[in-house]
């Protein structure tokens, strides 16, 4: 059952677990008043002003209560977590605290009503120029939102050179179902591209039109199903595929993939500038074959320059979300279609990339919490059982 078939007075009882007696002095109600003093870090709101708190349990001096996060992916799960002990092991007569957590992706609000139906934010994967690891890292990122335990696609929308199929180890797709195209999946997450469709030494000399009708329907006639995120892997540069999907989809942002030296960065200013002519949130920057660790003498090479990525970042204004090492096993895993977060999960590249998909989430959540127009995760989505 869930909150809409409730009053109103109902519903807090549900959610707070008002209704239901404590044992012992402790109440609810003092639990709640406590968790209004921890803030969501990047929401800068409480907990209970954003209705992340949910189903409050109190048995003597234990208490347990789940809070309901904005991605499953959020990097800072713990701070959380330590926080509401902390504000709850304040009330007199709590002994025990035990915090359960959930999650509820907000809806980019621009996104209803678009040709997609079911996809809760989509996230552009661009770079001002090829050759910078662009497809390796949207392709790292969304296994690692999967991995997360988020519902993820990956759109690959670079028509002339698809690369997701391979990286990914998938050859084809499943049949049509219903007169709708079904995506591959690989790793937890749906995968779509024109690579699926022609043999690999085809080229495909394709105009504008062309583009955008094949882009539109990659995005409205494929069965992605409910998606918390769909990473778009954009063409290199600022061209027709760009304009397409800003003109088919309400981005929730958009991310520049480049490399520490100079003429990558001046490529990426022409990416981030043709995201603000589209008025497409730019969530920030990631710097790829930042550095390269020796394994015999364990010391960093800068073989592309250092530091070029965070400088430009701060001239900016855009955050970045991490810094990628060189490592062999990236061009492996990309052949082999094995992504380095599941070929090799405890690399330091893997982990720069796991990093980043959570950095990247929280500034998804934070754009998205923005266009609500109540500003709080919705009590809808969230079923609640009957005791």
């Amino acid at each position: 059952m869930i909150f809409g078939t409730y009053t109103s007075t109902e519903r807090m009882a549900l959610m707070f677990g008002l209704g239901k007696k404590s044992s012992g002095t402790v109440t609810p109600e003092q639990v709640l008043d406590a968790l209004r003093t921890v803030q969501e870090p990047e929401l800068h709101r409480d907990l209970v002003t954003l209705n992340m708190v949910r189903d409050i349990k109190v048995d003597g001096g234990n208490v347990e209560f789940t809070v309901v996060l904005t991605t499953p992916a959020c990097p800072l799960r713990s701070h959380i977590e330590q926080d509401c002990i902390r504000a709850v092991q304040a009330i007199p007569g709590v002994e025990n605290v035990r915090v359960h957590f959930d999650s509820n992706v907000p809806q980019d609000h621009r996104m209803k009503g678009n040709v997609m139906t079911g996809i809760r934010n989509v996230i552009a994967v661009a770079s001002g120029k090829g050759g910078v690891g662009k497809s390796t890292v949207a392709t790292n990122i969304a296994v690692s939102l999967a991995l997360e335990g988020a519902r993820v696609g990956l759109l690959d929308a670079d028509i002339y050179g698809p690369n997701i199929p391979l990286m990914m180890g998938v050859k084809q797709l499943p049949p049509p179902q219903n007169n709708r195209i079904m995506p591959a999946e690989a790793y937890g997450v749906k995968l779509m591209s024109i690579g699926f469709m022609v043999p690999p030494d085809q080229p495909i000399v394709w105009r504008g039109p062309m583009l955008h009708t094949a882009l539109r329907q990659f995005l409205g006639d494929v069965e992605w199903g409910e998606l918390d995120y769909l990473i778009v892997d954009m063409p290199p540069g600022t061209g027709d595929v760009q304009l397409s999907l800003a003109q088919s989809a309400a981005l929730s942002g958009g991310v520049v993939v480049t490399t520490p030296q100079d003429v990558a960065l001046a490529d990426v200013r022409k990416g981030l500038v043709a995201f603000q002519k589209l008025n497409v949130p730019v969530l920030g920057i990631i710097e790829n074959m930042s550095y390269f660790v020796c394994p015999n003498c364990d010391t960093r090479h800068y073989i592309f320059g250092q530091g070029g990525g965070r400088k430009y970042a701060e001239e900016v204004g855009v955050p970045l979300l991490g810094e990628i090492p060189l490592d062999t096993r990236v061009v492996e895993g990309g052949d082999t279609g094995k992504p380095i977060v599941i070929a090799a999960p405890e690399s330091p590249v893997a982990q720069a990339l796991r990093d980043i998909a959570r950095q990247l989430a929280a500034a998804v959540s934070v754009s998205a919490m923005q266009t609500q127009p109540e500003g709080v995760i919705g009590l809808g989505d969230i079923p609640v059982m009957n005791d």
